[in-house]
C-alpha cells in the first residue's frame, strides 16, 4: 500500500491555491491553523463561549450526515466536504454534533467539547480504504513525526482503521519513528494528550462563566 498521505490532499492543495487567489493566503492560513474562531465573542448572556461552540450543529445520531458545502469544522472553521480523505463527525445524545475536517480536529473536540452530553456515535475516514466509517469502533495510529508529511490536512493527524490488522501492518509503512502497537488507540483513549499532539486544545474551563 502507498502512503495515502501522499495522495488523498489535492482538495488541500487546490483550497489553498483558491483562498490565496480569494481573500488572502493569510487569511486561509488562520482558518487552517486551527484557531478558535468565535472564542472572544460573548453569548448573550455576556459570557465567554466554548471556541467550539459556534459550530456545533443539529445531529439525530444513529447514522452519519451527509457532508456538505455549509458546514465547517468545529474546531478550524474549514469545510469538511472538501476533505473527503479526512472528514471525520460525532453525534451527542442530546441531539447535537459537529463536523470536522481531519480525525485531528475530531480528537480535539473529544478531548474539550463544547456539549455537556455524552457522544452516541461517531464516524471517520478509514485511511486505507477511504470509507466512513464508526470512529467508536475504529483503531488510530497515533503518529507524531509532522516533518515525516508535506502537505497533509492541517499538519497531522491520527491514521484511523476499521481492521486492526491494518493498524499493524501501517506501523510498518510509517517512516516517520519507531512505532509500536501502543500507539494504537481507540476512541475511548482519545484525551487531551493525544489530542495536543495533533492541535492546540482550549482550556478545560473554556466557555465557564
Amino acid at each position: 500500500m502507498t502512503d495515502r498521505a501522499d495522495r488523498v490532499d489535492d482538495a488541500f492543495a487546490r483550497r489553498t491555491v483558491l483562498g490565496s487567489l480569494g481573500t488572502g493566503a493569510s487569511v486561509g492560513l488562520a482558518g487552517c491553523l486551527g484557531g478558535f474562531g468565535d472564542a472572544d465573542e460573548p453569548d448573550e448572556n455576556g459570557n465567554d463561549r466554548h471556541p467550539y461552540e459556534a459550530r456545533v450543529i443539529e445531529h439525530g445520531g444513529g447514522e452519519p450526515l451527509e457532508f456538505t458545502d455549509d458546514q465547517n469544522c468545529a474546531v478550524c472553521n474549514m469545510t469538511p466536504a472538501d476533505y473527503p480523505a479526512w472528514q471525520s463527525q460525532l453525534a451527542h445524545e442530546n441531539g447535537e454534533g459537529a463536523v470536522f475536517d481531519t480525525p485531528g480536529c475530531m480528537a480535539a473536540y473529544v478531548a474539550a467539547p463544547p456539549v455537556d452530553s455524552p457522544v452516541e456515535g461517531a464516524w471517520t475516514t478509514d485511511f486505507e480504504t477511504g470509507d466512513l466509517i464508526d470512529a467508536t469502533e475504529a483503531h488510530f495510529v497515533v503518529v507524531t513525526n509532522e516533518d515525516a508529511v508535506s502537505g497533509e490536512t492541517m499538519g497531522l493527524n491520527p491514521r484511523p482503521f476499521a481492521d486492526h490488522e491494518d493498524a499493524v501492518d501501517y506501523l510498518d509503512e510509517w517512516d516517520g519513528e519507531e512505532l509500536s502497537e501502543d500507539d494504537i488507540i481507540e476512541f475511548p483513549d482519545i484525551d487531551r494528550d493525544v489530542a495536543e499532539i495533533y492541535r492546540t486544545v482550549p482550556d478545560e474551563d473554556a466557555g465557564d462563566s
